[in-house]
């Protein structure tokens, strides 16, 4: 089965094709022929996945001989009232900044000894023109300080619960295994072998 997932983040591309059994062919967005960013004016995490699946099902002109899904991802942390949640990849400005936005979060909660957050994930899967949806929820809480190199995004910043280290220093095995895009994709990898 070949699957197009809507991105061009290698980074996600690899998490995801860790988890997909190996006779699903994932192609991300340039495979495909797009070559800029898919816009997000979504107010939500579900509004947004939807919103780039629907963008490259339509650009693939409705062809039901092929699958895309999507995912949209985000931090919400307990003591920012769920912030930077939808607007987590951005949460510094643009241009999209990893290292920035882990600075802004450390700043902002500089004060705060609530370190609670959670991680969610939606993905939308549109498949024969229908659409369906999976998400995936990991808690955990903000590092006083970034800690580790594996991964991206927030991954030096967030320690799951359950374990001491952050998904940087835990390594790309066990955050696939226990990750909140992880839980998603294994629930669309679940409906899919059912088909």
């Amino acid at each position: 089965m070949k699957l197009i997932f809507a991105s061009s983040n290698v980074n996600k591309i690899r998490e995801i094709e860790a988890v997909l059994p190996q006779n699903i062919i994932l192609s991300g967005l340039k495979e495909i022929g797009i070559t800029h960013e898919i816009p997000e004016p979504g107010t939500t995490i579900k509004e947004n996945s939807f919103l780039k699946a629907r963008f490259v099902w339509d650009f693939l002109k409705n062809d039901t001989n092929v699958s895309v899904f999507a995912d949209d991802s985000g931090l919400e942390v307990e003591a920012l009232n769920g912030a930077p949640g939808v607007y987590s990849a951005r949460y510094a400005g643009e241009p999209k900044n990893d290292e920035a936005n882990n600075i802004k979060l450390i700043q902002e909660l500089k004060n705060s000894n609530n370190r609670n957050a959670h991680f969610i994930t939606v993905i939308t899967l549109i498949l024969k023109g229908e659409v369906y949806y999976f998400e995936g929820e990991i808690k955990g809480s903000i590092a006083l300080r970034p800690s580790g190199n594996s991964g991206f995004g927030y991954d030096p910043l967030f320690v799951p619960n359950g374990y001491t280290k952050t998904f940087a220093e835990l390594g790309s095995e066990i955050k696939n295994s226990i990750s909140h895009r992880a839980i998603a994709v294994k629930k669309m990898k679940e409906f899919l072998a059912g088909l």
